[in-house]
């Protein structure tokens, strides 16, 4: 029997979960050896290879995008839509978690010792402001924004030569065709790389795993079951209402169908890194069109943090607890507002959490070291958030794209 990618990639994942527990527990210093001539470089090859297609793959297919919305209105229509769309499920990601951690009190009765709490520490590093992160938007240097990876600066980039492309024509049509034609390369090169999918899945989850281990669970269990609560009722509402109700699909077809990016983007850590296999999965999978896929989920990556979000909410109630401090309803307000504009120009990249973090625990006077209590699962959560983001991203795209179909049709009957 011969067995599609989706189950290759399903069983790497649970061998990975297996193998890395049980050298966990049992053989240590095999894990040590394992994971620095195997698991390490099985997952570093598979994220090399996703993140070498991450920045041409963006790059051409949101200029075709832009280039194939044929008039400047339309890029408008779709950009606010978008934005509003994500600025809005991200509002409710963390008030989502807000609301569990508040009810549930998973910080209440913590089985950290003073000892601990005192030893906790969290390096806090620099988080741009928004109106940094608005001024910075265009590149000064758009050569060094693609080799820096700044996704802010290469989408503007993109949005600016796909906006010629349209405006000139004929005139441009040779480099059109040129993009289409780097675009289908990408394309054929993700395929590729999609077939080491199952390995680098299995070598990312032993090797996470296999440190982790499962003392780094009891201490927070509690906080871990709230923030995995909070994702799936986001996941299962949320997306599912966007799905259901605005574009009009299952949302069963929508999850059975865009597993496989799921998983990739699972074991990664990262939506960006997921970005060529996530856009593959939507364009073919749930057909939604090229046009809405190029210009959402690129766009998604960097101002979509709904997994970070609610992880923001339920940390910084959990940390509250832990100190025994009682946040305002006004300190409450400043969590959701400064969570949601912080996630703006936010890279999509593993542990970008916890620098959110540490902002949003400084505009509330919550103790920055208390990141150092959750630090060590924060890893395996990032994997689950990271997976809902991805999600996010697709069901934005899909609602984006029927909304414009169905326009399309409308404008066609007026016409007729």
């Amino acid at each position: 029997m011969k067995l599609n990618l989706t189950a290759k990639i399903i069983i790497g994942l649970v061998l990975g979960i297996i193998v890395g527990l049980l050298l966990n527990i049992f053989a240590p210093d095999l894990f040590s050896t394992l994971n620095t001539y195997l698991f390490n470089p099985l997952g570093e090859i598979f994220l090399g290879l996703i993140n070498m297609l991450v920045v041409p793959i963006v790059f051409f297919s949101l200029v075709l995008g832009v280039a194939g919305l044929g008039d400047t209105k339309k890029l408008g229509r779709m950009g606010v839509k978008t934005i509003l769309t994500f600025l809005t499920t991200t509002a409710i990601a963390i008030t989502i978690g807000l609301t569990l951690a508040t009810v549930i009190q998973p910080g209440s009765d913590s089985l950290f010792t003073q000892e601990e709490k005192d030893a906790a520490t969290f390096e806090e590093e620099e988080s741009p402001s928004v109106g940094e992160t608005l001024l910075n938007i265009i590149p000064e240097n758009p050569v060094m924004a693609m080799a820096e990876g700044n996704m802010l600066q290469i989408i503007a980039f993109a949005i600016f030569i796909g906006f010629a492309l349209t405006v000139l024509g004929d005139k441009t049509k040779g480099v059109y065709q040129l993009f289409e034609q780097g675009n289908d390369i990408m394309m054929f090169l993700v395929g590729i790389v999609m077939k080491f999918a199952p390995y680098g899945t299995f070598g990312l989850i032993a090797s996470a795993l296999g440190e982790a281990g499962l003392d780094s669970l009891q201490s927070i269990l509690m906080y871990v079951l709230v923030v995995l609560l909070a994702l799936l009722i986001h996941a299962a509402v949320t997306y599912s209402f966007i799905i259901a109700f605005l574009a009009k699909k299952s949302p069963i077809w929508f999850y059975k169908n865009f597993f496989p990016a799921m998983t990739v983007g699972f074991s990664t850590s990262s939506s960006n890194a997921t970005l060529p296999i996530s856009m593959e999965t939507a364009q073919k999978e749930l057909k939604v069109s090229k046009t809405a896929s190029s210009f959402v989920q690129p766009l998604g990556a960097t101002i979509n943090m709904d997994g970070t979000a609610i992880m923001q909410g339920v940390a910084t109630i959990f940390i509250a607890q832990v100190y025994a401090v009682d946040l305002s309803f006004v300190e409450l307000l400043t969590v959701v507002l400064t969570a949601v504009l912080a996630s703006i120009g936010t890279a999509g990249v593993p542990g970008v959490g916890m620098i959110l973090l540490a902002m949003v625990l400084s505009q509330v006077g919550l103790p920055v070291a208390g990141i150092g209590l959750i630090i060590g699962i924060d890893r395996l959560l990032d994997m689950t958030r990271t997976a809902i983001n991805i999600s996010g991203d697709a069901a934005v795209a899909l609602f984006v794209s029927e909304s414009e179909k169905k326009r399309k049709i409308k404008e066609q009957r007026g016409e007729a």
